[in-house]
């Protein structure tokens, strides 16, 4: 099977669209979402104007942390299908113009994996050393300080072997041990196995946990008032600086081997998830040169709200990531739906549609999650309905992930919101059924109808998916900035035939706002996005929870042109700056 590379850097500002495949659609009526689900419902991912979908996993696993936990990597688990399900999948969605990416989930495996089963008997079997395993301290306790994620020692007792094994999530989930040469040549022979199948490339599921430190030293603590990145501070997992048990430099040559691979699949790509204190250095460090395509973090995946917030946010990745390609998301798996993280900023229903123009608007990749498109806010479930390991440990201050994992509503009136005619694994969410795919379809003024137009507009606008990115000056209610082609200064500095800057303006506030353009610049409104954001003189007017778009040109050339025109009360247009035909805004 042939992966889908008539554009061998499709990726580079493409859009995906993440599916949680348990929640997505379930095709046979036993509450649980699956493949052919998901293949059923392509068209309709097509339909947003995305380049390709990234699929939560899907292989054999005991489920304890719903597919993050494989027992074997190259089987779908039956819950979800068969391989030729996933071959059906792969060649419809290739059809749609669709690239399909799967979750690589190599940093652990479940106990249950044929490896492990094999490592914990001996010391001296051939898989011995293809876990991470140390002896106890003199009084019989763990290794190190080390914690796991999920609560807890990261250090679980093993009787046969009389040692301990590393687990950074749940005990269920053993490290790999990547200091050994043929655990990498495993994983790489995983990922070969479905690029041959196929696909389009990978998520790399905790890429920086790859490689712990050789000699296992525990992790110094948080400064006082300080917490690690991407955790609850309820969890004491926060307390620790951990700069031993992940993110060390032996996982810089593995990833390079992997991008060896990948570059034997022209057209293929790798997104790696980065948790890391220092995340845009990490995320410089892993997507420089021959190592992953791109990577995200989770700065933008917190409950920080205000234009302050995000504008510091990204003067820290412009200064930080020496060019490097990032993947934005606001929403996934794993954090609370972001219109209910950000509800200080408004309701759904007006700051979705402009969270979707800034975050579609940054340099870098933009990556949807199922739902975001219908503004679902995350779900408030009761303990009893709670299935993630991870919120039935840190209940009642942290009730877990299940929020923004409840299924996919497709009909406001069917049984179970159309996801499945059986009762779900998780409860349908209530709020979410005046939201439903059926209820927004036809309505072109629906979140969804929105969604669609915006995310064409931008397949067509080469500086959004590949120019260079510029921030203008903070202000408090607008995040701005300038994207412009590569080689160009960040601010347009003489006149030209075609526009080479793009600036793009967020009023992330329930205000009106003004923002101010660069001294000696003008703007040429560019139209077809949906937003309605206007301009004067200098000035770029937003009312609350809108944008503007707007080719950034010398003001001498505006006025030039505009001098040179007969009177009149009509606008100047792009035609009467001899700008080019390929550039004049979309209407």
């Amino acid at each position: 099977m042939q992966q889908s590379s008539t554009d061998p850097a499709w990726w580079r500002g493409g859009a995906l669209y993440q599916v949680y495949p348990r929640s997505f659609q379930d095709s046979n009526g036993d509450g649980i979402g699956d493949l052919p689900g998901v293949t059923q419902r392509l068209p309709y991912i097509a339909s947003l104007g995305v380049e390709g979908l990234w699929i939560s996993p899907f292989f054999k696993s005991p489920m304890r942390d719903f597919g993050y936990d494989v027992s074997d990597y190259c089987d779908v688990d039956p819950i979800f299908g068969t391989l030729a399900d996933f071959d059906t999948l792969v060649t419809e969605a290739h059809a749609l113009n669709l690239r399909v990416l799967i979750d690589l989930v190599i940093s652990h495996t479940s106990t249950e994996h044929p490896w492990f089963q094999q490592s914990r008997v001996s010391r001296d079997n051939p898989k011995a050393d293809w876990y991470v395993w140390a002896d106890p301290q003199p009084d019989g306790s763990p290794p190190n300080n080390w914690l796991s994620i999920f609560g807890g020692s990261a250090w679980q007792w093993e009787s046969r072997r009389k040692q301990y094994y590393l687990h950074n999530f749940l005990s269920s989930q053993p490290d790999l041990n990547f200091h050994n040469e043929d655990v990498q040549q495993a994983v790489l022979d995983v990922a070969e196995f479905w690029l041959k199948r196929g696909v389009d490339g990978f998520r790399l599921d905790t890429v920086n946990f790859y490689v712990h430190d050789k000699q296992l030293r525990s992790n110094p603590p948080q400064p006082a008032g300080h917490y690690a990145v991407g955790v609850p501070h309820c969890n004491p997992y926060a307390l620790q600086q951990h700069v031993y048990d992940k993110s060390q430099p032996e996982n810089l040559p593995f990833l390079e081997r992997l991008r060896a691979l990948m570059d034997r699949y022209p057209g293929t790509a790798t997104i790696g998830e980065i948790g890391d204190d220092h995340q845009y250095e990490r995320l410089a460090e892993y997507t420089r040169g021959q190592r992953l395509h791109m990577a995200y973090t989770f700065n933008l995946l917190g409950h920080p709200c205000s234009p302050a917030f995000i504008h510091s946010t990204l003067q820290e990745f412009v200064a930080s990531t020496e060019g490097a390609w990032a993947c934005w998301s606001l929403n996934n798996h794993d954090v609370d739906r972001v219109v209910t993280r950000w509800q200080p900023l408004g309701e759904a229903s007006r700051i979705a549609p402009v969270l979707l123009g800034l975050l579609a608007s940054l340099r870098g990749s933009p990556c949807l999650y199922q739902g975001e498109e219908l503004g679902l806010a995350q779900a408030e479930l009761p303990f009893s309905a709670i299935q993630d390991p991870y919120g039935k440990e840190m209940w009642p201050d942290f009730p877990g992930r299940d929020g923004c994992r409840t299924p996919m509503p497709w009909q406001a009136a069917a049984p179970h919101a159309g996801f499945s005619t059986a009762t779900p694994w998780l409860p349908v969410a209530e709020p979410h059924l005046s939201h439903a795919v059926d209820r927004q379809e036809g309505d072109d003024q629906s979140l969804l109808a929105h969604y669609r137009r915006f995310l064409h507009w931008r397949r067509g606008n080469p500086l959004l998916r590949s120019g260079e990115m510029a921030l203008l000056p903070a202000h408090e209610q607008v995040v701005a900035f300038v994207r412009h082609e590569a080689g160009e200064p960040a601010l347009p500095a003489a006149e030209g035939d075609t526009p080479k800057h793009l600036v793009c303006a967020f009023n992330l506030s329930p205000l009106p706002a003004r923002y101010e353009l660069p001294a000696g610049t003008a703007v040429i409104p560019v139209n077809g996005h949906g937003f309605i954001g206007s301009h004067e003189p200098q000035v770029i007017l937003l009312p609350p929870h809108q944008a503007f778009f707007g080719h950034l040109v010398p003001q001498s050339q505006l006025a030039r042109s505009a001098s040179s025109c007969p009177a009149s009360n009509s606008e100047t247009s792009p035609s009467d700056l001899g700008l080019s035909p390929s550039f004049m805004p979309s209407t």
